[in-house]
């Protein structure tokens, strides 16, 4: 902090040593470049928002349709590509939606008889559209060129599924959670720098360096005695390695310590509001994540079943009907994939309430209990 206050230039050599503040906030740019290293790469908040998303959504098993096509459409989400399983691709694809609101899958040999499934990296597809305004198709830009997929609206295929979140301004590509957490994640990371800066002026306030006025008057510093007073305090005052160490003062200097206000007292209370606010833009219970001062929930089992109800559920469920309806013009009919759901544990307890409530309708018959929870009657195939 003394280099801030010393670092004004010559103009201040005077007999006070003052700063200026701005007065507007600076944010970071928007992007997706921008919302992969300041958010993903550097907030600890966002990133992990970002992979129990993504990772959550991973793990949900599918289920498929009775039929050919259900059994290749589940072959391919198991073994996607040569390089990833099933759960890397969607893992990939979810992280995308969250970083960017847009995730691209890219199918490919499926005249061959060896289909697979690649995702794309959003910020190099660009969508083209025809004289209506609709996608016709995606030009995806690497380091060796473009390469143009088309639809074929005759027969209903197209090599790349668009997968998007909802933008209320854009038509064609969509609005990620990152960008609306993107100033609560520019307040968390300048508090952090501002913890920072604290720490390495050995965690005490700013002052100023007040020259007394001489007898004659004058009480001004010449150029040269300006820069070596700013070079001693800059190397020998400054870091965190010369906490504690006395500050002499020569030549009618006088240092002036000015305090924080309690605003700027409060920083710590601040990250933590930005760091909720992030959470809430992600869907994440802000306990998930170990934040203080968080009592929506009475417990983590219940925070935990919340967000796997109001934001992993939805997000696979969508992903779902996206490849059935991908996939089904390639495979001559739809795989019928859908999310098991009895095989996700955040849902045990509410599965085993169900089963007993079923079990104890005694008016029920056996066929009509097993009906209820989705079982097939006795003697016959699930």
């Amino acid at each position: 902090m003394l280099k801030q206050w010393l670092g004004l230039g010559r103009k201040a050599a005077g007999r006070t040593l003052a700063l200026g503040f701005g007065t507007g906030a600076s944010w970071s740019p928007r992007g997706y470049a921008a919302f992969a290293t300041e958010g993903y790469a550097r907030n600890a908040v966002a990133h992990r928002c970002v992979r129990l998303v993504a990772e959550a959504v991973a793990a949900t098993s599918f289920k498929a349709g009775e039929g050919r096509a259900g059994e290749a459409a589940l072959a391919l989400l198991t073994a996607p590509n040569p390089d990833q399983s099933g759960p890397e691709l969607i893992d990939m694809v979810q992280s995308h939606l969250q970083v960017a609101g847009d995730a691209y899958l890219h199918l490919t040999g499926f005249e061959t008889g060896a289909p697979s499934l690649y995702a794309l990296r959003p910020d190099r597809v660009r969508v083209m559209t025809g004289p209506k305004g609709w996608a016709e198709g995606w030009e995806y830009r690497t380091t060796s060129g473009a390469e143009v997929f088309q639809r074929d609206r005759a027969s209903g295929r197209s090599p790349v599924l668009h997968l998007k979140r909802f933008h209320p301004t854009d038509d064609h590509y969509g609005l990620s959670p990152m960008e609306a957490a993107a100033r609560a994640v520019d307040v968390h990371a300048a508090g952090g720098a501002w913890a920072k800066a604290l720490l390495d002026n050995a965690a005490r306030p700013s002052g100023a360096l007040v020259v007394k006025t001489g007898s004659d008057g004058q009480g001004r510093l010449t150029p040269d005695q300006f820069e070596r007073l700013k070079g001693e305090l800059e190397s020998l005052y400054t870091g965190a390695e010369n906490a504690g160490r006395p500050l002499l003062l020569e030549g009618g200097l006088d240092w002036k310590p000015m305090g924080h206000s309690p605003a700027e007292m409060d920083f710590i209370e601040a990250r933590r509001e930005a760091a909720r606010e992030i959470a809430l833009a992600f869907g994440v219970p802000p306990m998930l994540l170990g934040l203080p001062g968080d009592n929506t929930y009475s417990n983590y089992r219940e925070a935990n079943q919340a967000f796997y109800r109001q934001t992993v559920l939805p997000l696979a469920k969508s992903c779902a009907m996206a490849l059935n309806r991908f996939l089904a013009p390639w495979l001559g009919e739809d795989p019928k994939l859908c999310v098991d759901e009895d095989g996700l544990p955040a849902f045990t307890d509410e599965r085993a309430a169900r089963w007993a409530r079923v079990a104890s309708a005694e008016f029920l018959t056996d066929d009509e209990k097993r009906s209820l929870l989705g079982l097939a009657p006795h003697g016959g195939d699930q």
